[in-house]
């Protein structure tokens, strides 16, 4: 309690401070007041006192490391409600100056997972539920498209859902022991959804909103010690086919990349010449060749570099391979998600289960995985072939023209579900284990009889007569 009361007014004074610098200064001394009480500073102060409070009393009954790692929650949210303030009363910065700006906030999200160190804890599920959790902070580094990170809304849901997998554990262990437990999990829940989601989907759905006049933000001094290099780009080279993990090291990496200017580095200029409304060329009417080229053309995405990489720990994309045929994920886990976009004549092989398995716009692409736990997800493909060595509750395939898929003995009760696709053909194990595999093509054609006040749809069959 001192500790929080310590920290309004550390708070407090750094206002004033501000305050008297623009009455010094002679510039408009609206601005850190306008901050403070701004509709964004406000909302982020309810949202502390009442769901991190929350979280705070009920870990005030458990106490110990339980309440220990509840003081480092409350403590980023602190943070990230300083980091707003500041935002609203500086300029946009460059990258070097986001890395200093950013830096508390990393050190407290490094201080949970250091908290983490092993497993030998009778609490670990509830300091990993929260070490996961608070990367959703990092929704202020979001920069841009191309920065690497999902838009803020999606990246708050994104890590409560790999935070969440421990926090379930924290529920079904105490469910019928301990209800001070249940109420910390039920608690922390509500803070990020729908708290921390809502609040960024509400006040910052695009992105940190920075001032156009206020203060300058600066890198920190040449004594501190320098960010680690980025990756090098011949890790997500075509020709790399089992990809380094460090990129799962946490949130450290993310500020790294960003403050080393990594991550948007590929961004180009729009110069005037390059807008539509500069172009005599470009006139608002569609035409017929333009209509006629967009739905079935499935070479039609932009290539970019090619990509073999987990992303926040949590997403593995496989982008823009080509003629690749030795493409392996081997270090991935139950709650990481594969992404396959835009591949040619390649072949992935997905070692271990995984969530979800999304394949997306690629041609004559092979892909071979063990067991997902969600789907496996098929769209805008052409001349696939997949199997499934273990298990995939859900099969999706939409927009696709020819696909080969092979099942195992362990997926046939899979449930599949097709739209809007052709030449779709499953192949199931023979009857013994010497048996070639069966091919049964789905149907692509149906009838559509009107009978007693509705319409009753069967497919269609041929015979050889």
């Amino acid at each position: 309690m001192e500790e929080s009361l310590i920290q309004r007014l550390e708070s407090a004074v750094t206002r004033l401070e501000s305050l008297s610098d623009g009455l010094r200064s002679g510039s408009s001394p609206a601005i850190g007041g306008d901050a403070s009480s701004d509709p964004s500073v406000t909302a982020f102060e309810d949202l502390i006192n009442e769901h991190v409070g929350r979280i705070v009393r009920a870990a005030e009954t458990i106490d110990g490391e339980v309440f220990d790692v509840t003081k480092v929650l409350e403590e980023g949210f602190a943070v990230q409600k300083d980091l707003i303030i500041q935002m609203k009363q500086s300029q946009k910065p460059d990258m070097a100056g986001l890395g200093a700006f950013l830096k508390p906030l990393n050190e407290v999200i490094t201080k949970a997972n250091q908290m983490t160190g092993g497993k030998g804890s009778d609490f670990f599920n509830h300091m990993k539920t929260v070490a996961e959790s608070m990367s959703a902070l990092a929704w202020i580094a979001y920069t841009g498209k191309d920065c690497g990170m999902s838009m803020p809304t999606a990246h708050v849901e994104e890590c409560w859902q790999s935070a969440e997998f421990y926090n379930n554990k924290v529920l079904v262990e105490y469910r019928n022991k301990d209800p001070n437990h249940v109420e910390w999990a039920k608690a922390l829940k509500e803070l990020y959804t729908p708290g921390l989601r809502d609040y960024v989907k509400a006040h910052y759905p695009l992105g940190p909103v920075w001032s156009a006049t206020g203060k300058t933000i600066v890198s920190a001094s040449s004594s501190s010690p320098a960010p680690p290099p980025a990756p090098s780009a011949s890790h997500f080279s075509s020709g790399t086919s089992k990809p380094s993990s460090s990129n799962s090291a946490g949130m450290s990496a993310v500020f790294n990349e960003i403050s080393s200017g990594s991550a948007t580095s590929g961004l180009r200029k729009v110069t005037d010449d390059m807008k539509t409304k500069n172009r005599p060329d470009r006139g608002g009417a569609v035409t017929t060749t333009e209509k006629e080229s967009r739905p079935g053309s499935f070479s039609s995405a932009k290539t970019g570099p090619p990509k073999l990489e987990l992303q926040m720990g949590r997403k593995w994309v496989v982008e823009n391979q080509t003629g690749i045929k030795d493409l392996a994920i081997d270090d991935c886990d139950a709650k990481q998600t594969v992404y396959i976009f835009n591949c040619k004549d390649s072949v992935l092989q997905i070692k271990g289960k995984v969530n979800n398995i999304t394949i997306d716009k690629c041609n004559k692409m092979g892909v071979v995985f063990t067991d997902v736990v969600a789907a496996c997800e098929i769209v805008n493909c052409n001349r696939l072939e997949v199997q499934c060595q273990g298990i995939s509750p859900t099969i999706s395939i939409d927009n696709t023209t020819g696909c080969q898929f092979y099942l195992s003995k362990d997926s046939l009760e899979s449930s599949i579900t097709t739209a809007k696709s052709s030449e779709i053909n499953m192949l199931v194990p023979g009857a013994t284990p010497e048996d070639d595999m069966v091919e049964h093509s789905l149907p692509q054609q149906y009838v559509h009889v009107f009978q007693e006040g509705q319409f009753v749809t069967s497919p269609v069959s041929h015979s050889g007569a």
